[in-house]
């Protein structure tokens, strides 16, 4: 039975600093990170933390869906974890075969021994009154508190503390990639598909990084709104997403995809420019309103007939790096709807994929060299009340530190008027936070 309490909290910047150090002392923890953006409503918690693993639920595409059912069934209880791309080889008639270095089930849950979250207790400004929620299976949720304040947070991570990686090598060269971008826009021009997200690996071998503090920095170059941490034993997630797969709350469902991409600019005025440049790119327009159809489908197999809807189309956010074309589309669940159903019925993310999605996830695999396994899936939580809310797994590291394969995956939508280096450098402008995190210069 857990145990719950609520404290006062005068300073969340350090107190989420402190969480982050000692949750990264267990062996499995994900910490979850709003990072105060102010123009994203849905969110319950600035930041959540779970940690320590007082039951485990791992699972290869298969039955695994339905075996997290009984799962979340069984605990009625906070369960954190991921859905792995390739479990469309559950949802569909697919397979995959290629190579994966970082070696994550293709499904994984856990009941956390604590969960403790900071959110805001009064409307107004962000920043403005916080307070912190301990919820404890086994010690008393004031000394869970107490430990964390008594964790030693190390400075701000320098040059020093980088240890080692290699320069990142591509999976598949830059004139693979143009000559795959031709294959697809073949496919687009036979009719096979509409849009298609075509993705590409950059890895090291033998990588020595410092997990945590390799976090800290992509997250403060970021400040994502669904950054997350991710430490499985020896395997890591250091993620800066910013984008929403699916959130629950009582019978509402929300989703918001990402579709069009620019790079910041440190001049405002040139900034201000590019940004309207996407707001007008009838390009990114395009590729955004075919993935909003496509949710909207996803949503409508299991929301009340006419409840699905889409609130913002073409949204305009900013993020420290670059500025995304984002649009919102929400729906009311049918009574009786369980909520992992839905979320397999909306798996994999149209974002992340393309349409049509089955024959997009075909060419996928057909055209792309690496095993996509936890990137382009997605991670999050359930609560207690079956309510939940995943991200898309994007701007991501993944380390396993037993054998020293780093992995950094990026992609973009390819369409029929899609020129090959223009799309190869999204993946650059994508791939540019995450290099810095790992202290190097990116081009």
């Amino acid at each position: 039975m857990r145990q719950t309490a609520f404290f006062p909290l005068d300073d969340p910047a350090f107190f989420k600093r402190q969480l982050l150090a000692w949750a990264d002392t267990h062996a499995v923890c994900m910490y979850l990170d709003n990072n105060n953006f102010p123009a994203y409503t849905h969110h319950s918690w600035e930041c959540l933390v779970a940690a320590g693993g007082a039951a485990v639920f791992q699972a290869g595409a298969g039955t695994a869906f339905e075996d997290l059912h009984a799962f979340c069934t069984q605990k009625n209880d906070w369960l954190f974890g991921f859905f792995g791309y390739d479990l469309k080889n559950e949802t569909e008639k697919l397979n995959s075969s290629h190579p994966d270095g970082i070696d994550l089930p293709d499904l994984l849950f856990f009941q956390p021994e604590y969960v403790v979250g900071i959110r805001r207790t009064a409307q107004g400004p962000p920043g403005t009154a916080f307070e912190i929620v301990v919820h404890s299976i086994s010690l008393r949720p004031a000394e869970v508190l107490l430990a964390v304040q008594k964790q030693e947070v190390t400075p701000q991570a320098t040059d020093a503390a980088r240890r080692y990686c290699p320069p990142l090598s591509p999976r598949l060269p830059y004139p693979d990639y143009v000559a795959a971008v031709a294959a697809i826009r073949r496919h687009i021009i036979e009719g096979d598909v509409y849009e298609l997200n075509l993705c590409q690996e950059f890895f090291a071998e033998n990588a020595d990084i410092e997990p945590l503090a390799t976090f800290e920095r992509l997250n403060a170059l970021t400040q994502a709104p669904f950054a997350a941490y991710f430490r499985w034993h020896d395997r890591y997630l250091l993620c800066a997403s910013p984008e929403r797969f699916l959130r629950k709350e009582r019978d509402r469902m929300v989703s918001q995809p990402i579709k069009g991409t620019r790079r910041r600019h440190p001049d405002p005025a040139a900034d201000a420019r590019i940004r309207e440049q996407l707001r007008a790119s009838e390009k990114d327009r395009a590729e955004n309103v075919m993935i909003v159809d496509l949710v909207r489908n996803d949503l409508a197999r299991h929301c009340r007939p006419g409840s699905v809807r889409v609130e913002e189309l073409f949204g305009i956010y900013s993020f420290r790096t670059v500025h995304q074309m984002i649009s919102t589309v929400s729906g009311l669940l049918e009574p009786g709807t369980r909520p992992v159903e839905a979320l397999r019925d909306a798996f994999p993310m149209g974002s992340m994929t393309g349409a049509p999605k089955v024959m997009a996830m075909e060419l996928i695999e057909r055209y792309e060299r690496t095993r996509r396994g936890l990137y382009s899936g997605a991670l999050g939580y359930f609560t207690p009340e079956a309510d939940f809310d995943f991200n898309v797994v994007i701007r991501s590291i993944l380390y396993n530190a037993a054998t020293g394969y780093l992995s950094c995956q990026v992609g973009g939508a390819i369409v029929y008027d899609s020129l090959p280096e223009q799309e190869y450098e999204e993946c650059l402008v994508k791939a540019r936070a995450l290099l810095e995190a790992l202290g190097m210069q990116p081009t």
